[in-house]
């Protein structure tokens, strides 16, 4: 639901980020974070990068998220159709995510405002989260990755 005042942007953990990749006609979004939560919210700013640049976008609404899914890949698909799916029918774009896993059981909070064409000058449409290039695992240096081909 919508609230007013977001809270303060918490700074990423050391480490976190978000890449673009290129994938043919498409595009590889993908979330590094020292837990599976960071990534998800990392790989979630990848999708919004994708279309603009994340920090243009003000925190002005909350949206809440709730999926359940097992398999932590088949998860990452879900939530990234979820964000996808918001900003369709709200026509908005999010520039913050805090994302909670626990048991298959996924809880966020997107932040973000409507599209404003001049200023977000958005690059393309997401149409959504395919499973081609699908990984969510943690790598040997104990960071997590997430990772995906987007369909635009």
């Amino acid at each position: 639901m919508a609230a007013t005042d977001p809270p303060a942007v918490r700074p990423a953990m050391a480490g976190s980020r978000w890449e673009l990749y290129p994938h043919g006609a498409d595009i590889g979004v993908r979330g590094i974070g020292p837990t599976m939560e960071t990534a998800f919210e990392q790989i979630a700013l990848a999708l919004t990068a994708a279309v603009t640049d994340p920090k243009e976008v003000r925190r002005r609404e909350r949206i809440d998220v709730a999926l359940e899914e097992i398999d932590p890949e088949l998860l990452l698909v879900k939530w990234l159709n979820a964000v996808v799916l918001e900003m369709a029918i709200r026509g908005m774009l999010f520039g913050r995510f805090s994302v909670r896993i626990n048991g298959g059981k996924l809880q966020a909070e997107i932040w973000g405002e409507r599209v404003n064409v001049p200023r977000h000058d958005p690059a393309v449409e997401v149409k959504g989260a395919t499973l081609t290039d699908l990984k969510v695992g943690q790598q040997p240096d104990g960071y997590w990755i997430a990772q995906c081909i987007i369909d635009v």
